[in-house]
């Protein structure tokens, strides 16, 4: 079970839009915490994110959200997240849930990412469905690729019920290293400006 502590990048958003619809506040940001983390995780082909089909649209961040600061010293980088989500891996994997929003971050080593790199990846998602991509832009001043995708859960065993989740990935890239962030929201919940501020806040240290 995962567990509640003050990472990620992901996912979590930024200077392009997210998933969902726009708000217009920005929540503030306060706290701190520190995770260690290796970074021998391979990214290449990094499935697709998968909800849990607790329901179909639940997970609207509120305007008010708390994040507190997530740093990884091993992994080399930091970033916000929401208050009271849960927290889950290591070794250069780390997750954010709440709800089926869901936060991902993954390190490893790897070269700089160009957009054949990026197409080959989006290539091997198996059932995610792209839906635009790869757009260059620049995330804490250095270049990045984003791409879009949904990506639907498997049935839940008693309803039956799937979630689909839109998904904005980000590949970001420093001193050999690589990070690739999923922010995923259930598609008709809106997160955008919380996964903005998510991804603009990651920092490679």
């Amino acid at each position: 079970m995962p567990v509640r502590v003050p990472v990620v990048v992901f996912a979590a958003a930024l200077l392009v839009a997210g998933c969902g619809s726009s708000k217009s506040s920005a929540p503030s940001a306060t706290g701190a915490g520190t995770t260690a983390a290796s970074t021998t995780t391979t990214n290449s082909a990094l499935s697709a994110l998968q909800a849990e089909a607790t329901s179909a649209a639940t997970g609207d961040i509120p305007d008010n959200q708390v994040f507190l600061g997530f740093r990884d010293a091993a992994a080399g980088y930091s970033m916000k997240y929401p208050e009271g989500w849960a927290q889950q891996g290591k070794a250069g994997r780390v997750t954010f849930r709440d709800k089926n929003n869901i936060v991902r971050v993954v390190v490893a080593a790897g070269a700089a990412p160009t957009a054949a790199s990026v197409r080959a990846d989006l290539g091997r998602l198996g059932s995610a469905h792209v839906q635009s991509g790869p757009q260059r832009l620049t995330i804490s001043g250095a270049p990045a690729f984003k791409v879009v995708y949904t990506t639907q859960s498997a049935p839940n065993a008693v309803t039956g019920k799937r979630v689909t989740l839109l998904v904005d990935r980000y590949y970001l890239s420093h001193a050999g290293k690589e990070a690739i962030v999923d922010l995923g929201t259930p598609v008709g919940v809106d997160n955008v400006d919380a996964y903005r501020l998510m991804i603009e806040s990651f920092r490679w240290r």
